[in-house]
């Protein structure tokens, strides 16, 4: 018997912060286990979006994104960029939270309240290695089933034999590894179809944990260095992307420069009228 899910016992803390047109929840992997839990009770159909400076910066760029992004029920901050955005807006958080680490923190304490795993995504035999692997490491996971979607576009037809194929698994979670913006789009596209209380856009984790790629050291995650370990070990793929984050963080630091700097200024003024008078 599994036990029961602790949403009657104790509420979530959403703290939410606006970031760049998108709302943000800056909370932690319990926080996103509580809350599948009360979807799977309430009967809710829902997905997660874990959204770094580079998706940001596509949002902008991208209508459609921008959409999927904002219609994501919950958006976490991955990338140490959103969380540097989140202390100069004086957001309270609870730091960056990566889908690789939120994928292993659900597989391993979703054990406890019986919650079922669905892997969509990878290349070909990913998704297979990744479920294997997990099962491995946590024994008593219940992955019940994995595909890879087909390379390129797929048709009305293809795409609803996907759908009904995750669909008989009945998974409490399916993971959705496609890469930005593609995940995205697609959860905001399967939304009410695919029949599960959360689809989680997680990329690269399918990578890291079938052991396709290796993750970047957890010392250097816990420095916030894993954007340059990732840089150093792909920069042909990869070197274009971080370009987007230096580019974020100045959208959001020039408002906050230029409030500041209006605020000295008004006390400055005011100081001086004092003097005067």
């Amino acid at each position: 018997m599994t036990a029961a899910f602790p949403f009657e016992r104790r509420a979530v803390d959403r703290r939410r912060a606006e970031i760049s047109d998108v709302v943000f929840d800056l909370i932690d992997a319990p926080s996103v286990l509580r809350i599948v839990s009360a979807w799977k009770n309430g009967g809710r159909r829902e997905y997660i979006s874990l959204v770094n400076p580079h998706s940001l910066m596509m949002c902008r760029r991208d209508e459609q994104m921008k959409r999927a992004v904002r219609r994501a029920a919950v958006n976490l901050p991955d990338g140490v960029g959103v969380i540097l955005a989140a202390k100069l807006l004086a957001y309270e958080h609870s730091g960056r939270l990566s889908g690789p680490e939120l994928m292993l923190h659900l597989c391993d304490h979703g054990r406890r309240y019986g919650l079922t795993h669905y892997f969509y995504g990878g290349d070909q035999g990913i998704s297979k290695r990744l479920a294997d692997e997990l099962c491995r490491r946590y024994p008593g996971l219940k992955a019940v089933g994995y595909s890879t979607p087909p390379f390129g576009d797929v048709t009305d037809e293809e795409d609803w034999e996907q759908v009904q194929e995750i669909n008989s698994k009945q998974p409490d979670i399916v993971w959705v590894g496609l890469g930005a913006p593609k995940q995205e789009k697609w959860m905001a596209r399967h939304l009410r179809k695919v029949d599960a209380p959360a689809m989680i856009g997680v990329g690269a984790a399918f990578d890291f944990h079938s052991g396709n790629r290796p993750w970047c050291p957890a010392a250097l995650r816990n420095a916030g260095l894993e954007w340059a370990y990732r840089l150093a070990t792909e920069p042909k793929r990869l070197w274009r992307r971080n370009l987007d984050s230096p580019l974020f963080l100045a959208t959001v630091a020039g408002p906050v420069i230029r409030r500041r700097l209006s605020v000295i200024r008004d006390k400055t003024n005011a100081i001086a009228l004092f003097r005067r008078a």
